[in-house]
């Protein structure tokens, strides 16, 4: 009898948090769409997004966070933290824009709706024995903000981290693709193209063999392995051999150790091209590798839980791969969910104007508030679950640095 007066107990602790904490979204919703309008209309692309943090820091420091900016030697990331409890729930808010279309993946959505959970759970983190810690995560469409938080202990502390991503559908459970990126430089000898082209060492001849076997390596590479590029530079003038060549190449592999054997190939190709042609060959890494992206089943159960109490039907993607996202390195080491928020696109794809274009419609609006209150609800579940709040101090404790966390 006593154990069941304590679960009916607990299971109207938990009711009462999750209204709660729906109801503090809601009373914040003219603020969190107007966030997210306002991230629309000032897009910042990759660690320039010094006005989109101040926002971010700005609303959360008059919410009663207590807030850092240029955390980890990054001067657009931001941490902000509200309560003291031993269970950390990491809500993480992207806002950096693609060079010349803007918003065209979302993250003005992704960080109001990230915000809007911190603040849905900050309204009841003293009741349920939590911290909340809202992280900004700079530059995800470029060098992977997030590793770099990860790797400067931010992470440390957190025992699980959410976010959700703006699309034109309601999806859980998908993974995402591992990705690595080279700039690639080819340094030859200049000569007259006509008089003494015998003299030159031409690196854009070393940039098309380097290309050619990358095309044609693609047939033996393991299924689902990709390798794009585009060549920035390649000479100046027609009737001079290049002695400079520039590109950027990025592999995607479904998994960390595919993507280690596809790197291992085509850097063989890029060496190919300098030992034809007799140009330097230099590969300098362009950020952080992104890991393949790992969801907590728990935690995308109880985030499919909300969707449906909102009326959205979130479609199963289990075994089916995304694009890349930083998140995934985040996922292999602290429990995870990167679900998407639908609305309606007109058809467009991520990354194109097009799709930039319905970033402050109504249906944007709505998965703002539809998305913060669904993490909500899933960190007020991860709280007042007992074997689910085991499972992740345990994780906690299992990962903690001897010498203490680095963490904000």
């Amino acid at each position: 009898m006593r154990r069941a007066q304590q679960g009916t107990r607990r299971q109207e602790i938990r009711d009462r948090a999750l209204a709660e904490a729906a109801e503090a979204v809601r009373g914040r919703q003219e603020c969190l769409v107007a966030l997210s309008h306002s991230l629309h209309d000032e897009p910042e692309t990759a660690l320039q997004e010094h006005r989109s943090a101040a926002k971010i820091a700005g609303l959360l420091a008059e919410a009663g966070f207590t807030v850092t900016q240029g955390v980890a030697n990054l001067p657009t990331a931001v941490v902000a933290t509200h309560g003291d409890g031993d269970l950390v729930v990491a809500l993480c808010a992207e806002y950096d824009a693609l060079p010349g279309i803007g918003h065209a993946c979302g993250h003005n959505v992704n960080g109001a709706t990230a915000v809007g959970a911190a603040l849905g759970l900050a309204a009841v983190a003293d009741r349920l024995g939590i911290r909340v810690k809202l992280v900004g995560t700079p530059a995800e469409e470029d060098i992977g903000g997030k590793v770099l938080l990860l790797e400067a202990g931010v992470f440390d502390d957190v025992a699980a981290a959410m976010m959700v991503h703006a699309a034109a559908q309601d999806t859980v459970g998908a993974s995402s693709l591992a990705v690595s990126a080279w700039d690639v430089t080819y340094r030859g000898r200049p000569s007259h193209a006509a008089l003494a082209p015998w003299e030159g060492v031409n690196a854009l001849d070393a940039m098309t063999l380097a290309h050619t076997a990358i095309g044609l390596l693609r047939q033996q590479l393991q299924p689902g392995t990709l390798v794009h590029g585009v060549v920035s530079e390649a000479g100046q003038a027609v009737n001079v051999i290049p002695a400079l060549a520039r590109a950027r190449y990025e592999l995607r592999a479904p998994t960390s150790e595919q993507l280690a054997y596809a790197r291992r190939r085509v850097r063989s190709c890029f060496e190919a091209g300098a030992l034809a042609t007799g140009a330097e060959l230099e590969l300098v890494p362009h950020g952080s590798d992104f890991a393949d992206l790992r969801q907590d089943a728990f935690m995308t159960e109880s985030y499919v839980r909300a969707l449906r109490q909102l009326g959205r039907t979130p479609v199963p993607q289990h075994g089916e791969l995304m694009a890349s996202t930083d998140m995934g390195n985040i996922s292999h080491v602290v429990p995870t969910i990167h679900p998407t928020i639908g609305y309606d696109t007109g058809g467009a794809k991520q990354h194109t104007a097009e799709f930039a274009r319905y970033g402050k419609s109504q249906g944007a609006d709505r998965a703002v508030i539809d998305g913060a209150t669904a993490l909500a609800h899933v960190g007020v579940e991860l709280a007042t679950d007992i074997v689910q709040r085991r499972r992740l101090l345990a994780g906690v404790a299992d990962r903690r640095p001897r010498g203490g966390s680095m963490g904000t």
